[in-house]
């Protein structure tokens, strides 16, 4: 390469640097003003840097064949600021290149209105409602990482507000170490922003937002009102209360009016964002967001279902070991599951085909499934083996796979990946509930064999943060919607 064209590519890069840096507070203000949340190809742009910006703009070939140009978003970005949005996710890489492909004479505020308008006239009441105060209810891995994403979304246009942590007192200095965990993850990393402690009030300060640490044992013992919390929905993320008369305990603390469980229930609604979202009504006090691992399959299992039909299928998932198991060998009343989890691939059971059936009735009885835990921290991966009702192909499977990712109702559940060199840590922090493996895809026949990414505790989370928002009776519609 020539001195000169070194020169035109730095100088192209710089260009497109600069365009980034002008997009981020763009960004961020329509976010913590008004609710919006803006994507490129299902990837989110909250909290993107310039160089990240400029990653996904390449990120859309593996869907276009072309990078997309950085000024094309910019564009649809600006005009998107002048009109009057609420809380929404909007894609403004799928507009840029639809406006640019799009053969008609409209110009780019008409070709917005007539694209957003439907779902923009949806959201106007929600515009004006009160915030909806949320109770973490136990602080593990889940309860941490729900409380970042709900920190996250601070501002104005946000309509729910993490209110109160309560958990079971560990020491005499308890809650430094909740917001030491809470500010250091060795999985996910520092937690961005700044937190403050007081121990006089118990309280925690994250990003302005001041939130009561409520030492308790039973919900019957708190009185959330007294904090100023009232008609709260309370996240159970401890996993000791799986039915609804156990969970239903919740509303003996005054003030909580709604609970859902971050683990499978036994007897309430168990629901997958994406699939049986409808399910949920505001008659309902007490929701299941079923497990990390059903999350996972279920959505991908129904696209495979509407299109070719499943006779049969067997789900193995390969799982990241978990608080459950043992560091070293010792007792455990699960089998296997007290062996040291660092050093060993421990096959266990997996209750997560049989759930599917929860959320997706016309799969009742046709799924088995087994999980193996292996030494890694966090992502896990689920193998599809399916039997299906008509003949496919790799690349027809693929094929469709990808649209269902791009444009179908689930694709804030669905991701899709042509990379030849993915690996689970590549999916740390993937806020989709599965991101399918595209080139390890297997099909022929009536068979299909489908490999299925997920994070299984901040993929996770972000499913639980939906069906949260479904409970609050809040619905963000996801646009533009592919007619």
């Amino acid at each position: 390469m020539s001195s000169e064209q070194h020169n035109q590519f730095l100088t192209e890069w710089e260009g497109r640097q600069e365009i980034a840096e002008s997009m981020i507070p763009i960004i961020g203000k329509m976010y913590r003003s008004s609710g919006v949340i803006l994507k490129i190809y299902g990837r989110t742009l909250i909290n993107a840097s310039p160089v990240t910006l400029l990653k996904l703009h390449r990120y859309v070939r593996q869907f276009e064949a072309t990078e997309l140009p950085i000024q094309d978003t910019l564009t649809v970005l600006q005009a998107l600021q002048k009109m009057k949005l609420g809380p929404i996710r909007i894609d403004i890489g799928i507009l840029a290149v639809q406006f640019n492909q799009d053969k008609s004479d409209l110009s780019l505020e008409d070709f917005l209105a007539d694209k957003l308008g439907a779902g923009i006239r949806q959201i106007q009441e929600q515009v004006d409602s009160a915030p909806k105060d949320v109770v973490l209810y136990g602080f593990g891995r889940i309860g941490r990482l729900l409380a970042r994403l709900l920190i996250e979304r601070t501002g104005s246009g946000n309509k729910m507000r993490l209110r109160a942590i309560v958990v079971r007192k560990g020491s005499d200095n308890d809650l430094e170490k909740r917001a030491s965990l809470l500010r250091r993850d060795s999985v996910h990393g520092s937690f961005k922003g700044t937190i403050k402690v007081n121990s006089d009030n118990n309280t925690i300060m994250a990003n302005g937002n001041l939130i009561q640490v409520i030492y308790a044992s039973h919900p019957k013992e708190i009185d959330y009102t007294q904090y100023g919390i009232h008609d709260a929905l309370v996240v159970d993320n401890t996993g000791i209360r799986r039915d609804k008369a156990q969970l239903s305990e919740h509303f003996l603390a005054k003030g909580a009016t709604k609970a859902l469980l971050t683990a499978p229930g036994k007897d309430v609604k168990n629901i997958v964002f994406g699939v049986n979202t409808n399910d949920i009504t505001p008659e309902d006090t007490v929701v299941s967001a079923a497990s990390c691992t059903t999350n996972a399959i279920t959505p991908t299992l129904k696209a495979i279902n509407d299109k070719f039909g499943i006779i049969k299928g067997h789900v193995e998932t390969v799982h990241s070991y978990t608080n459950d198991q043992n560091l070293i060998d010792n007792y455990h009343k699960g089998e296997r599951r007290g062996r040291a989890a660092a050093l060993n691939m421990v096959l266990t059971e997996t209750g997560a085909a049989k759930a599917v059936s929860k959320a997706l009735p016309e799969l009742e009885g046709k799924l088995t499934g087994n999980a193996i835990r292996v030494p890694t921290p966090n992502v896990s991966m689920a193998i599809l083996n399916l039997s299906l009702k008509k003949n496919t192909d790799k690349q027809a499977l693929n094929s469709y796979l990808r649209e269902v990712a791009l444009h179908s109702s689930m694709r804030e559940q669905i991701d899709y990946t042509t990379s030849t060199e993915i690996v689970s840590t590549d999916l740390v922090g993937a806020r989709k509930a599965c991101t399918i493996d595209s080139t390890a895809t297997i099909a022929s026949g009536d068979s299909c064999v489908l490999y299925l990414w997920y994070d299984n505790e901040f993929g996770y989370s972000c499913q639980v943060i939906r069906v949260m928002q479904k409970m609050a009776g809040l619905d963000f519609p996801s646009l533009p919607i592919k007619e």
